[in-house]
C-alpha cells in the first residue's frame, strides 16, 4: 500500500521538535500514530490535539535507551492498531564540547540514545515486519554524519553509525522492508528562540555560536515533509537517503 492514509507510525522522541512535527503532518494526512517520548504529559497533549483534530494516535512512555520501551511501542501498535507499517527512529541528543573537556556522561548519553535507540528500535519492529512481509524504517540522521566539525566529533561520530547501520539494514532487509536515512541540517523549535539542540549544550562558547544560527534554522515541519515524501512512496520504491538543510547553512 501507497501513500499514507491508514498506515500505522510509531515515532519515538515524538514530544517536541521534528518528531511532533511529523506526528501533527503524518496524522493530517490519515496515518495512525503511536507516540513514545519520556515527557507522558506532552504526549498526552500532543495525542489530544491529533485526536481533536480528527485524527487517531496513542501514547506511552519511552526511553529509547531501553529495549523493553522500544517493544512496549510497537506492542501498542498492535494492540491498538492490528500492524505497523513505519518506525521513525527520532530519538536523539545532541550536546556539543571540545573533546578536552571529557564530558564522558555526555558521550555515553549519546551512544546510548543516538546508536543503541536506534538498534533497540530495529530489534523491536524487525520481527513483526518480516511475519507481515513489509515494514519501513526511517532512522534519523544528521548533516554531522557528512560534515565532521569541531566540539561536534562525538555526535558526529555517533550519526554516522546511525548512517552506517541504516545501509547495512536496507542490504539485509531484501525486497519487502524499506529503509530510509533522513539527514536534517540545523533545525529550529517554533514558538521558541532555542532549539532542541541547544537545550543539550552545556558549553558557553558552543552555545552562544549555534544561537547566532537561531535565523536560518529549518522548521521541524522541513522535516516532517521529508519524512512524509519517503513514506507515501509505492512500496517497491526505497527513498534510501534524503539530506535536508537550510539553503544558508554551510
Amino acid at each position: 500500500m501507497s501513500g499514507i492514509k491508514d498506515k500505522v507510525i510509531v515515532i519515538t522522541g515524538a514530544s517536541s521538535g521534528i518528531g511532533e512535527a511529523t506526528a501533527m503532518l503524518l496524522a493530517e494526512r490519515g496515518a495512525k500514530i503511536v507516540l513514545g517520548a519520556r515527557r507522558l504529559d506532552r504526549l498526552e497533549a500532543l495525542a489530544n490535539r491529533i485526536e481533536t483534530a480528527g485524527g487517531k494516535a496513542a501514547y506511552a512512555a519511552a526511553d529509547v535507551r531501553h529495549s523493553k520501551d522500544l517493544s512496549g511501542l510497537v506492542q501498542l501498535a498492535l494492540e491498538k492498531f492490528g500492524k505497523l507499517d513505519v518506525l521513525v527512529n527520532n530519538a536523539g541528543f545532541m550536546p556539543m564540547s571540545p573533546l578536552d573537556d571529557l564530558r564522558i556522561e555526555e558521550w555515553e548519553a549519546m551512544i546510548d540514545i543516538n546508536i543503541k535507540g536506534v538498534l533497540y528500535g530495529i530489534a523491536a519492529a524487525l520481527p513483526t515486519f518480516r511475519d507481515q512481509g513489509s515494514g519501513h524504517f526511517i532512522n534519523i540522521a544528521s548533516t554531522a554524519a557528512y560534515r565532521i566539525l569541531p566540539n561536534m566529533s562525538v555526535y558526529a561520530g555517533t550519526k554516522l553509525a546511525v548512517r552506517a547501520i541504516s545501509e547495512g539494514l536496507r542490504q539485509e532487509a531484501g525486497d519487502k522492508l524499506r529503509v530510509t536515512i533522513i539527514s536534517p541540517g540545523f533545525t529550529s523549535t517554533p514558538g521558541s528562540t532555542r532549539s532542541d539542540a541547544l537545550e543539550a549544550i552545556k558549553d558557553p562558547d558552543m552555545k552562544a555560536k549555534l544561537e547566532a544560527y537561531q535565523n536560518i534554522g529549518l522548521s521541524p515541519y522541513s522535516i516532517a515533509n521529508a519524512i512524509a515524501f519517503a513514506i507515501e512512496q509505492p512500496n517497491d520504491v526505497d527513498v534510501s537517503e534524503l539530506v535536508v538543510r537550510p539553503t544558508a547553512q554551510g
